[in-house]
């Protein structure tokens, strides 16, 4: 920007100094004398770190038309790449912001090794990652911008470029590599090496998504305290927004839930000045919330708001998996991994746990032991305790339908000390409820008691309704001497019960549920094994006692 202007100079010597209502106030008087690109720009960037939308893309836009009719082609890609950005993450307009990203790179076509070139690259490469879930097109304009960034001598756009190729790699599920870059780059951003303030935020925030992907959220949290210690010294408004929504998962992961739903509040409250298209990431936090609080209705009204994000139709599987809504479940973990290309690999860990769960729910034995091989696979090269334990749950489940209950009990143990290595109390309180009812069906009622007790004592603490009605109904067994058969029975296996306590053969009931000789046969040994009844006939008997027939 030109310093030829008093009120100019006074502008960017208050943005360098990160007063951005200053810097609004001097760019302002600017522009009543004479209107000039660069004060528009500066007006624009003070007013997106002041958090005025509108201000912002209205300078921006006029600025742009300024340098345009000065045939500065190098000033107005600038400006066509911020307005790209905005018009994505500010208004959630991908058609507009494709356009002005389309805009920028004609307008550099010729330009060479310039700045506006990688910077151009880095802020397409954040939208196709995170909104588009590419990440192999992310990695590619992060290697485009760091190694520009690199010949020009440029460290902040060399350090962003790192830092989304660091995002990239651990989405695709190179988690060393991808590290090491965040790493490196976050290391920069800390020291003060990167001097544009909101070049060091996204930086960062790559590092705090990274260590969510990999659920290390002991790592997560300590970086969110340096972002938000950043925020406040800087009054950046978005960032710390954005720091906000993140840290809050943090704590709803720790079972902290008070102080994530103020987080939440607080995030959703700066999105909806700041960032209307990102507030998803506010209520989608909220929802998870409400989901293991155990209300329902709520969660599942905050995720239907933004159904097209893959991963509310995730958190909208869980419910109907809670509620029984087995087919509906079904359909949306399918939804939800369609929506992820295969290699945004880590993206999909979870929606590999919801489907192997829900395929055991529905009897679909063959199915999830797939999703669960799927999970184990990735967990093996990841290797992050939550992730471990997410597979040997699913792998327990398969042991445990297939009536190898003492193979699932070893599973169960390994979750449950995994679970309680990453402070991650929720899960730990639902896998000692499975184990449990293990120890339960094994004949250890005082090992399943002390389970049931440990989960009930979690659970309250949280504040998990549903949770803990689950761990009462595990002590209540105990209490009985009997594990409820509606507990141990998949919905499919009842399902099937059913139609033998009918007087149905295996092959009336295969083409009555439209499944195979062989699944039906299956299922019926199963039923028999789980319920320790010597005979069909037995086994319906028992249906009848336990009234679920």
């Amino acid at each position: 920007m030109r310093r030829d202007a008093p009120d100019l100079s006074v502008g960017i010597d208050a943005l360098r100094s990160r007063e951005w209502a200053q810097a609004k106030e001097a760019f302002s008087r600017a522009l009543k004398g004479e209107e000039s690109a660069e004060a528009f720009e500066g007006l624009g960037l003070a007013a997106w770190w002041f958090g005025d939308t509108d201000e912002t893309i209205a300078s921006r836009e006029r600025a742009y038309q300024l340098y345009r009719y000065r045939q500065d082609a190098l000033s107005a890609a600038r400006l066509a790449t911020w307005l790209g950005y905005d018009a994505h993450v500010l208004r959630g307009n991908p058609a507009v912001g494709a356009g002005w990203f389309a805009r920028a790179r004609r307008l550099l076509h010729d330009a060479g090794d310039v700045a506006e070139r990688g910077w151009l690259a880095f802020r397409e490469g954040e939208i196709v990652l995170q909104l588009h879930h590419d990440p192999l097109r992310a990695l590619a304009l992060g290697d485009e911008a760091m190694e520009l960034g690199r010949r020009l001598g440029d460290v902040d756009l060399e350090m962003v470029g790192l830092s989304l190729r660091g995002l990239a790699l651990v989405t695709t599920g190179d988690v060393p590599r991808g590290m090491h870059c965040l790493d490196e780059a976050t290391a920069a951003a800390v020291a003060g090496e990167i001097a544009v303030p909101n070049a060091a935020g996204n930086v960062c925030c790559h590092l705090i998504y990274a260590c969510e992907r990999v659920h290390d959220y002991s790592r997560a949290a300590q970086w969110c305290d340096v972002v938000t210690d950043i925020s406040d010294r800087w009054g950046i408004r978005g960032l710390f927004g954005i720091c906000r929504a993140h840290y809050a998962r943090v704590l709803i992961w720790r079972g902290n839930w008070a102080v994530a739903e103020s987080e939440l509040t607080t995030a959703a409250a700066v999105y909806a000045a700041t960032a209307p298209a990102l507030s998803f990431e506010a209520h989608l936090g909220l929802a998870e919330l409400r989901r293991r609080q155990g209300r329902l209705e709520e969660a599942s009204s905050l995720c239907t708001q933004f159904e097209w994000n893959p991963f509310a139709r995730l958190c909208l599987g869980e419910i109907a998996l809670e509620r029984g809504e087995f087919a509906r479940a079904a359909e949306l973990v399918e939804r939800h991994l369609r929506a992820l290309p295969p290699e945004a690999r880590l993206s999909r860990a979870p929606g590999l746990d919801l489907a192997a769960r829900v395929h055991v729910a529905t009897g679909e034995i063959d199915e999830a032991r797939s999703a669960t091989e799927s999970l184990r696979a990735l967990a093996a090269e990841v290797d992050t305790p939550p992730l471990r334990a997410s597979a040997s749950v699913c792998s327990a489940m398969v042991s445990t339908a297939q009536g190898l209950a003492d193979l699932a009990r070893r599973e169960l143990e390994d979750a449950v000390d995994l679970w309680s290595r990453s402070d991650a109390p929720f899960e730990e309180a639902n896998t000692r409820i499975a184990l449990g009812r293990v120890m339960l069906e094994l004949g250890h009622p005082d090992a399943a008691s002390r389970e049931g007790e440990r989960a009930r004592g979690i659970l309250a603490g949280l504040g998990a309704g549903r949770a803990l009605e689950r761990a009462r109904a595990l002590l209540a067994a105990v209490e009985d001497g009997s594990v409820r058969a509606d507990e141990v029975l998949s919905a499919r296996e009842r399902e099937v019960l059913r139609l033998v306590a009918d007087g149905l053969g295996d092959q009336e009931i295969a083409m009555q549920l439209v499944l195979s000789h062989h699944t039906v046969h299956r299922h019926v040994a199963n039923i028999r094994t789980k319920l320790r009844e010597p005979s069909r006939a037995a086994a319906a008997a028992h249906a009848i006692r336990a009234g679920l027939i």
